[in-house]
């Protein structure tokens, strides 16, 4: 049984494909649900002045989950004949909660596409325009950049009710790594300088920080690039309204601090297109920002990332708990500075 979403008002466990839902519950309380003690998480004091939600890695065009290169091994899953492309039902699955949240914004952290390919393209707007229209602001990925592509390029500064948001380009067309000039940290820099809001940073890649499996400072960091990522951390201490930044890339669920010095989050959400199969919820309150994530708890989603949950246990990895994460690191609050 993983307990999959906290928030304040709210627990939402899954079996399997089985989904236990509870609604309506009192804030910061102790539930006993099926054997296990959850605590619904303090509600920030103060008006709830909007909610957003976010998606990343998405990966329209995809037809082979757990591929590593041209190994053999996985197990890789596919659509079964007469199946819809799993990246479109994950993906409907994921709108159609959205929808019912009504959001003021969407924001797509990169990867919309397999392989930034016209039709690719074309799928996510379908899905993702259609739904949102102007409430839509995205960015591209790696994967939306490797032959070199221009799309959805470039920064954002997004004001929304109690919070802006800077979504970052960090893409190196032509490379799976990441990066930000000094000019787009001079541009963040700025922005927050000149807000009176807490500021959210998304961007693709992860950030890399000191310390953990992260310690080794590498030019071929699978994430930000370590200089971008110091940098980062530089704007964040100057600029208190920047409360925290949030990517995507690792299609894992996990929460740092920047450095031992600055206890401000740099957070991983999961991806949309497997195991667990995840979108994140944002509730903007005078007083803070809380961050919710919601598996994707239509069937169909739920079968499909069922049968996703092993990926890459040929390599020895454990992918159920490296993607699912920590609950901490899925529901948690983000405090103003």
């Amino acid at each position: 049984m993983d307990i999959t979403t906290v928030a304040n008002d709210l627990i939402v466990m899954h079996d399997g494909a089985t989904v236990h839902r509870y609604e309506d519950l009192a804030h910061d309380t102790p539930y006993e649900l099926h054997g296990q003690w959850v605590t619904t998480l303090p509600r920030p004091e103060g008006e709830l002045l909007c909610t957003f939600a976010t998606v990343n890695d998405v990966h329209f065009g995809e037809t082979e989950c757990g591929r590593i290169a041209t190994t053999p091994g996985g197990p890789i899953q596919r659509s079964a004949p007469g199946e819809d492309p799993y990246p479109e039902i994950m993906n409907r699955g994921a709108i159609a909660e959205i929808s019912a949240l009504n959001p003021s914004a969407v924001f797509v952290k990169g990867d919309l596409s397999q392989d930034g390919q016209p039709h690719e393209w074309e799928a996510f707007e379908q899905h993702y325009r259609g739904a949102f229209d102007g409430r839509l602001h995205v960015v591209r990925g790696n994967h939306d950049a490797y032959k070199f592509q221009i799309g959805y390029h470039g920064d954002q500064w997004v004001e929304l009710p109690g919070v802006c948001v800077a979504l970052m380009d960090t893409v190196i067309p032509g490379g799976t790594t990441g990066m930000l000039s000094e000019q787009q940290l001079m541009w963040l820099d700025d922005h927050a300088a000149n807000t009176d809001s807490p500021v959210i940073v998304m961007g693709h890649h992860q950030q890399w920080t000191h310390g953990g499996a992260d310690n080794h400072r590498s030019e071929g960091y699978f994430g930000l690039h370590p200089d971008a990522s110091e940098g980062l951390a530089e704007v964040v201490a100057r600029r208190n309204s920047i409360i925290a930044y949030t990517a995507g890339h690792t299609h894992r669920h996990r929460v740092r601090a920047m450095s031992a010095a600055l206890d401000v989050p740099t957070i991983e959400v999961g991806c949309v297109k497997d195991f667990p199969g995840t979108w994140a919820e944002y509730r903007v309150y005078e007083t803070g920002v809380m961050q919710v994530v919601h598996r994707i708890s239509s069937p169909e989603a739920l079968g499909w990332s069922e049968r996703c949950r092993h990926l890459y246990s040929d390599f020895g990895i454990d992918y159920e708990s490296y993607a699912l994460g920590r609950l901490e690191d899925r529901c948690f609050t983000l405090a103003l500075r």
